[in-house]
C-alpha cells in the first residue's frame, strides 16, 4: 500500500522504516531536507496515487496547521491520519474541515515510543469503518505481531481519547514504581535496590515493559544520580484528568502522579514552606532555615 507520511523525526522516522519492511511504498515528508524524501507536500501529494493516504506524526503545536495545508493539496476521497497526541476534542472539528472537502479523517493514538520500529506501536483507532478498513494494511504492517495491540476504539475522537487514557495510566504506574525505588533506597536492610528490580522483572504480579525499562536505567546508573527529578509532562495527563472532573469519575491515583510531576519543578515549594510556617506557629516545631 501507498502511504504519505508527514514528520520523520524518532517515531515518524522509525515508522517509515518499518513499513517500508514490511513492503508499503511510503514517501515522507519533514522540514528536515536530509530526513525528507520529496520536498514539499505538493511534491508527495504528486508522488501518492488517488484515492491517497497521508499520516501526520508532527508535535501537537504544528499538527493543525500540517492538516490544513495537507488539505490544499490533497482531494475528495483521500484519507488524513492524525497519529500524534493531539487532544481528542480537536479531532471533531477537523475531521468536519476535512468532510467539506470529501477528505476522510482518523485519528490514532500510538504507544510504542522509540522501540515500535523492532517491537511493533500499539494503535488506537477512531473513525468511520470504511476508512480504517481501508488503512488496515498499514496499521497490520504497524501493530505487533500476534491478537493484541490494535483496537477501533470507535467514532472520530475515540482514538485519542483511548491514548489519553493510556498515557493516564501510565503516569500513574510509573509513579508507583517510582515511590517503591525510593522506599527502597531509603530503607535499612536492602543493600541492592537494583538487584531488587531485577528480580520483579520474571514471575511476579508486577512484571512491566515499564519495570524492564526501569531495570535498565538502573543498569545504567543504579543510583541514578546522573538525573534531575525534574520531570515534564506533555498533556495528556492532565486532559485526563479534566475528563474525570467532568465525569465525575474518582481517578485518584492518576491525580496524584500529575500533580507529583508538577511538585518536582518545584525547587523549594512555596506550600510546603507555608505547612512548615504553620506548623511552627500552632506547635512551636523546629523549622529549617534554607
Amino acid at each position: 500500500m501507498q502511504l504519505g507520511l508527514v514528520g520523520l523525526g524518532r517515531m515518524g522516522g522509525n515508522m517509515r522504516e518499518r513499513l517500508r519492511a514490511a513492503g508499503h511504498d511510503v514517501v515522507g515528508y519533514d522540514r528536515d531536507a536530509e530526513l525528507s524524501d520529496v520536498a514539499s507536500l505538493a511534491e508527495l501529494a504528486e508522488k501518492l496515487d488517488a484515492p491517497r493516504a497521508v499520516w501526520v506524526m508532527v508535535p501537537v503545536a504544528f499538527t493543525d496547521a500540517a492538516i490544513d495545508d495537507l488539505a490544499d493539496v490533497l482531494g475528495e476521497g483521500d484519507i488524513v491520519i492524525d497519529g500524534g497526541n493531539s487532544r481528542f476534542s480537536d479531532d471533531a472539528p477537523r475531521a468536519e474541515r476535512l468532510h467539506e472537502r470529501g477528505i476522510g479523517y482518523v485519528d490514532v493514538g500510538v504507544s510504542g515510543g522509540v522501540w515500535g520500529r523492532q517491537n511493533g506501536y500499539g494503535l488506537m483507532v477512531g473513525g468511520a469503518r470504511e476508512h480504517v478498513d481501508r488503512l488496515m494494511p498499514v496499521f497490520d504492517a504497524l501493530k505487533p505481531e500476534g491478537d493484541f495491540g490494535f483496537v477501533h476504539a470507535g467514532p472520530v475522537g475515540a482514538g485519542h481519547y483511548a491514548k489519553m487514557v493510556h498515557n493516564g495510566i501510565e503516569y500513574g504506574l510509573m509513579h508507583a514504581y517510582a515511590e517503591g525505588f525510593e522506599l527502597l533506597t531509603a530503607s535499612e536492610l536492602v543493600t541492592n535496590v537494583p538487584g531488587v528490580f531485577k528480580s520483579w522483572r520474571d514471575g511476579t504480579v508486577v512484571r512491566s515493559w515499564l519495570l524492564d525499562l526501569l531495570d535498565r536505567a538502573l543498569d545504567e546508573d543504579p543510583e541514578l544520580a546522573e538525573l534531575s527529578g525534574y520531570t515534564e509532562d506533555t498533556g495528556e495527563g492532565r486532559w485526563t484528568v479534566d475528563e474525570a472532573v467532568r465525569l465525575a469519575v474518582p481517578l485518584n491515583v492518576i491525580t496524584a502522579s500529575l500533580f507529583a510531576r508538577f511538585q518536582s519543578r518545584q525547587d523549594d515549594s512555596p506550600a510546603m514552606k507555608a505547612v512548615s510556617a504553620l506548623r511552627q506557629q500552632f506547635g512551636g516545631h523546629a523549622v529549617r532555615k534554607p
